[in-house]
């Protein structure tokens, strides 16, 4: 990227320091002829050399990230803001009031990224959610598992990819969950990360059925659903860890408009009118059940198979970019007619990884597109439900879901992997 242009705009995107996110949002922002600044809650060594490019925001700090925007903004001015995880969405929206340009609400992006609130703000518009309670790590836990309705989930206010939720069948496995989550946000980092909800947790029924997960955009239009996945892998317990996505969706056309109503719905509900959304859902015979809604794109490196237009050149981030900044419009693209699949490769054994074994023959395989290792020797490995990190990514394009979802569940059995 070159140096500011008063004919160009530019753009603050908020990521956490641990991303995967940053190079896939400098590429769409070159294709976009876009100025891109990168802010963070980490202080790079290379910000001084490079001030219009790198910013650094404390994230504890409301006060703190709108003085630093505002100094920012008077010397390169700013026509967007754009988080791209549950905290980054919040920081963006303060950034954006700050200044003055279009987000949603602080109000808005803190009930997204608070389960307890989302809960609350969607029953009360009448949305279906499971029901829940909120209780404390103090409160008296045998005496609530007598009571409790089987099988129910547990799972922290915060937090996302699964962390932290466990399903319990009868009061013992209920108090073993809750204190395996109370010790789980106890550590200092993840304690950080959650603030004063580190002390409370929600109990809520388990509903049965498929889970779907939807990609979208709000815009001043609604809701523009980019990719409806399906979830093959039953999602059961006693842990939830996401595998596979897999999109054409398969349901039937009408469930699928219930899927995008319950969605949109639910958005309004939380006061969200703009940017990207990420929702989990449940089917059954009740119809959808809203799980999660985030006011953030799909996590980690999911976005590299959503590809729009007719040849498949258009990136998530570069519509999400687009999609941001007043005045700029996303059209009427679509996601490539091919059916893809990216399987989340899970963290199945703790321990030090000493190597992954078989990544070129798993590429190999007839659809596999590409297998990304993103876990590298030395780190440690913990499965859900308290580890934060997928051992990689696996593609595939196929000319059907089904075809896709086989690839990339052929391709991970070619995987070995070996800890120290």
């Amino acid at each position: 990227m070159t140096a500011s242009s008063p004919s160009r705009p530019r753009l603050l995107l908020i990521l956490p320091s641990t991303t995967y996110r940053a190079a896939a949002f400098i590429e769409a922002a070159g294709r976009l002829d876009l100025d891109l600044t990168i802010g963070s809650d980490h202080r790079s060594t290379l910000a001084a050399a490079q001030p219009a490019r790198l910013l650094a925001l404390d994230f504890g700090s409301a006060e703190a990230i709108a003085g630093v925007v505002r100094d920012f903004h008077a010397r390169h001015p700013l026509t967007g803001v754009l988080g791209v995880s549950d905290e980054t969405a919040i920081v963006a929206a303060i950034a954006s009031e700050a200044i003055g340009v279009p987000h949603n609400s602080v109000d808005a992006c803190r009930a997204a990224g608070d389960k307890h609130r989302q809960r609350v703000l969607l029953t009360r518009e009448g949305l279906k959610v499971p029901p829940f309670i909120r209780l404390s790590f103090e409160d008296d836990l045998a005496a609530f598992a007598a009571t409790a309705h089987y099988p129910c989930v547990v799972k922290p206010t915060r937090l996302s990819m699964s962390r932290g939720v466990m399903r319990a069948d009868d009061p013992a496995g209920l108090v073993v969950a809750v204190q395996r989550l109370r010790a789980m946000l106890a550590e200092p980092g993840t304690a950080k990360a959650c603030g004063d909800a580190a002390g409370q947790f929600l109990v809520e029924q388990f509903i049965p059925g498929t889970e779907v997960a939807l990609e979208g955009v709000l815009t001043r239009g609604g809701l523009r659903v980019l990719a409806l996945f399906d979830k093959p892998d039953p999602l059961d317990g006693p842990f939830f860890a996401e595998t596979i996505y897999a999109t054409p969706s398969r349901l039937p056309a009408n469930l699928q408009e219930e899927v995008a109503a319950c969605v949109e719905r639910s958005a309004r509900a939380l006061g969200l009118t703009r940017g990207p959304v990420h929702a989990e859902l449940r089917l059954n015979e009740d119809g959808p059940w809203l799980i999660e809604l985030a006011a953030r794109p799909i996590g980690g490196r999911c976005s590299a198979v959503l590809r729009f237009g007719e040849d498949g050149s258009v990136s998530l981030e570069e519509l999400l970019l687009k999609a941001q900044l007043e005045g700029w419009r996303i059209g009427e693209l679509e996601r490539e007619s091919t059916a893809v699949a990216v399987m989340m490769i899970p963290v199945e054994k703790a321990g030090t990884l000493a190597a992954v074994r078989g990544a070129d023959e798993a590429r190999r395989v007839p659809w596999v597109d590409d297998v990304v290792i993103t876990a590298h020797p030395g780190q440690e490995l913990v499965p859900l439900p308290e580890g934060s990190h997928y051992l990689g990514f696996i593609y595939a394009w196929a000319e059907d879901p089904e075809t896709a979802t086989q690839a990339v569940r052929d391709a991970h059995a070619k995987l070995e992997v070996e800890l120290a």
